[in-house]
């Protein structure tokens, strides 16, 4: 079933701002909060549904993904993944509904099962940034895939401390503000009711530990700066733009949480032979007036080697033989890969000498030589609908 357009979801244009985007997402959550509509099965989607159309809207790359190729633009990096099917959670949106609202959501645990940070809660677990880099390829490389060693510099764990913040000999202990759960819970008596509202300790940031004395190296971070040589292996087929995202490759994170990720740009070099249209390649040559009128076999290159076909008798400049399989692999299905198109062209030359053009004048005296086109192939404009249709 087709997902309803994020925008509508939110209620906002596509030319929303970041304030408009949150203004609107902060309206729904509130209105369709389990917590305000225990037992809700519909309130409960429609919840789900506003969050995930916030987390892509917000994020700049994904929303511009998003509208210029709509859902089937995200890929496997859009939505929730089905929420708990590799993607976010209950407790995912929850995180992401407190971060909205400045650290609190203004309820407590969502109940009904869905396992939210209700009571004794869930430590924060530290997640590291992610790494953006480009990466210039050629079609060669794109052809056959390639694996690249890039050098960035990034957040890693600290050595000296092995990435736990404290100094050696120190360690941590459990905060005492939190218990341990790295959260605070607050009850207030609103209009509706008795709510909660929960929060990230201020003392442990989250942690639910406390370090007693700080690594004088990454100064209680767990993580310091440093160069490092990432190995990734890039699949054949990929196109200019599209992105690559390597799982745990990106900065560590703070006090031994988890890799972000590393996301490589692709770039697509020119070719001195070929130009790209998806996964197919086109190549221009020439041919003498003589060679077209006779027929001649040609020589022209792949990105494999070069290979041979036959120009039959009578070939019209500008015609295109179509070599199959001698394009690029498709990137998402290994057994599919594209043609190479030749446009075959008749050379004619920009100036001629006395004996060539007495030469040509005495061809053009032949009624052989002519123009004389056969009523039954196409017309230039049945072409040009072949061509954009």
């Amino acid at each position: 079933m087709a997902k309803r357009d994020y925008y509508e979801v939110l209620g906002v244009s596509k030319t929303a701002t970041e304030d408009e985007l949150k203004k609107a997402y902060r309206k729904l959550a509130l209105k369709y909060h389990p917590d305000k509509n225990p037992g809700d099965k519909e309130a409960e989607e429609k919840f789900k549904e506003a969050a995930e159309a916030y987390s892509v809207l917000s994020d700049k790359d994904k929303r511009a993904r998003y509208d210029q190729f709509g859902e089937a633009g995200l890929g496997g990096d859009g939505g929730f993944g089905g929420f708990g099917a590799g993607g976010m959670n209950m407790n995912d949106i929850f995180s992401m509904f407190g971060d909205l609202f400045g650290g609190g959501s203004g309820f407590g645990g969502f109940g009904g099962g869905f396992g939210g940070r209700s009571g004794g809660g869930s430590r924060r677990v530290n997640k590291g940034s992610s790494l953006r880099v480009k990466m210039k390829l050629t079609l060669e490389e794109i052809e056959k895939g390639v694996e690249k060693k890039i050098k960035v510099n990034k957040y890693v764990p600290c050595h000296t401390c092995n990435g736990s913040g404290a100094k050696a000999g120190s360690g941590v202990e459990t905060c005492s503000h939190c218990h341990g759960s790295g959260v605070v819970i607050e009850t207030r008596q609103t209009i509706l009711g008795a709510m909660q509202t929960q929060s990230v300790c201020p003392t442990c940031g989250g942690d639910g530990k406390v370090i007693k004395e700080k690594c004088p190296d990454c100064h209680g971070d767990g993580i310091v700066k440093a160069d490092e040589v990432i190995t990734v292996n890039i699949p054949a087929g990929v196109a200019d733009g599209m992105q690559i995202s390597f799982s745990g490759k990106g900065n560590a994170g703070a006090r031994n949480g988890i890799p972000g990720d590393l996301i490589v740009s692709i770039e697509e070099l020119p070719h001195e032979n070929f130009e790209r249209d998806g996964d197919n390649l086109c190549h221009q040559t020439y041919i003498t007036f003589p060679q077209a009128v006779n027929g001649t076999t040609i020589e022209v290159p792949t990105l494999t080697g070069k290979v041979k076909f036959k120009i039959e008798q009578g070939m019209p400049s500008g015609k295109v033989y179509r070599l199959k399989g001698k394009g690029l692999p498709d990137v998402n299905n290994s057994y599919h890969r594209g043609d190479l198109l030749v446009r075959v062209d008749v050379w004619v030359p920009k100036s001629v000498t006395k004996d060539e053009k007495a030469y040509l004048e005495k061809l053009d005296s032949f009624d052989n030589f002519q123009p004389n086109p056969n009523k039954k192939d196409k017309s230039f404009f049945d072409k040009m609908k072949d061509m954009f249709s």
